[in-house]
């Protein structure tokens, strides 16, 4: 498959009557996310901490055809982590999906301030549980449902000046065998989606920092994986959407790595 190409066939409709909430869905991953559920018969909710960016994801999914709803959001505040959710009922009457892939992208070294890393938990774990932990109750009283966390390879392998990221998507691994352990009696799969290099936001943001080109950091990084490329965001949340479907009805507990073989070698 082309760097672009958007892989999956639209119209199966996989999600019809489902209600999914997705964080951090104003750009990247969890943009591509919330727009494939949209297609995908999903009824979403876009919560972000980027309102302007939220709205845009929203407006492309009822371009395409959906239904969704815009939700401000900085998960790393409980009241803001509950109000998600409380809106999701509110406007749609259920929630049967949650997809945490809010974070805060914060790459330091030992050199990490107090201030570095309450940035980097306050989101990326402890926001993470927050929004895990309300919506969890409503998903039960759907009859169940799925919760995806969005790791890394940071998960499983050291990169330089990545000691503040890498240890918050080490955390969210285990927090999904243990959310999967604790959610299965209330009929929860919790699994974690590990994407490779993929060209979002976030990656333009870190190419400005360390000072390279586009196609050098594309060229770079592509090398380092199997595949010779970067990964473009559908392709992450295509994997998102499996863990969330029935097709994924007795898998819990692990971890789908997406990174065109990066961590194999």
């Amino acid at each position: 498959m082309k760097e672009g190409q958007q892989p999956l066939v639209k119209g199966t409709m996989r999600f019809k009557d489902k209600v999914a909430i997705v964080t951090g869905a104003a750009s990247g991953i969890g943009q591509a996310t919330a727009v494939l559920l949209g297609e995908e018969g999903a009824r979403v909710v876009v919560a972000d901490i980027d309102s302007e960016g939220g709205e845009k994801t929203v407006s492309e999914i009822k371009d395409r055809g959906g239904e969704a709803i815009l939700v401000p959001a900085d998960i790393s505040r409980e009241e803001d982590a509950k109000n998600i959710s409380d809106q999701a009922v509110k406007a749609f009457g259920k929630i049967n999906i949650l997809i945490n892939n809010a974070a805060a992208f914060v790459f330091k070294g030992v050199e990490a301030t107090v201030e570095d890393w309450h940035r980097t938990l306050d989101v990326n774990v402890i926001g993470t549980s927050l929004c895990t932990k309300y919506a969890a109750e409503h998903i039960k009283n759907a009859g169940g449902g799925a919760v995806i966390l969005l790791g890394s390879i940071s998960s499983f392998v050291a990169q330089p000046q990545f000691i503040t990221y890498s240890a918050t998507k080490g955390a969210l691994l285990q927090m999904t065998r243990n959310m999967a352990m604790d959610l299965a009696p209330q009929n929860i799969r919790v699994n974690c989606v590990c994407p490779g290099v993929v060209l979002t936001p976030a990656s333009f943001r870190h190419i400005k920092e360390i000072g390279i080109t586009l196609e050098e950091f594309k060229s770079e990084m592509g090398a380092a994986c199997f595949l010779n490329r970067v990964a473009d965001p559908r392709e992450i949340a295509c994997a998102i959407l499996f863990l969330a479907s029935d097709e994924a009805s007795f898998v819990t507990g692990t971890h789908l790595i997406v990174d065109g073989g990066y961590t194999a070698q």
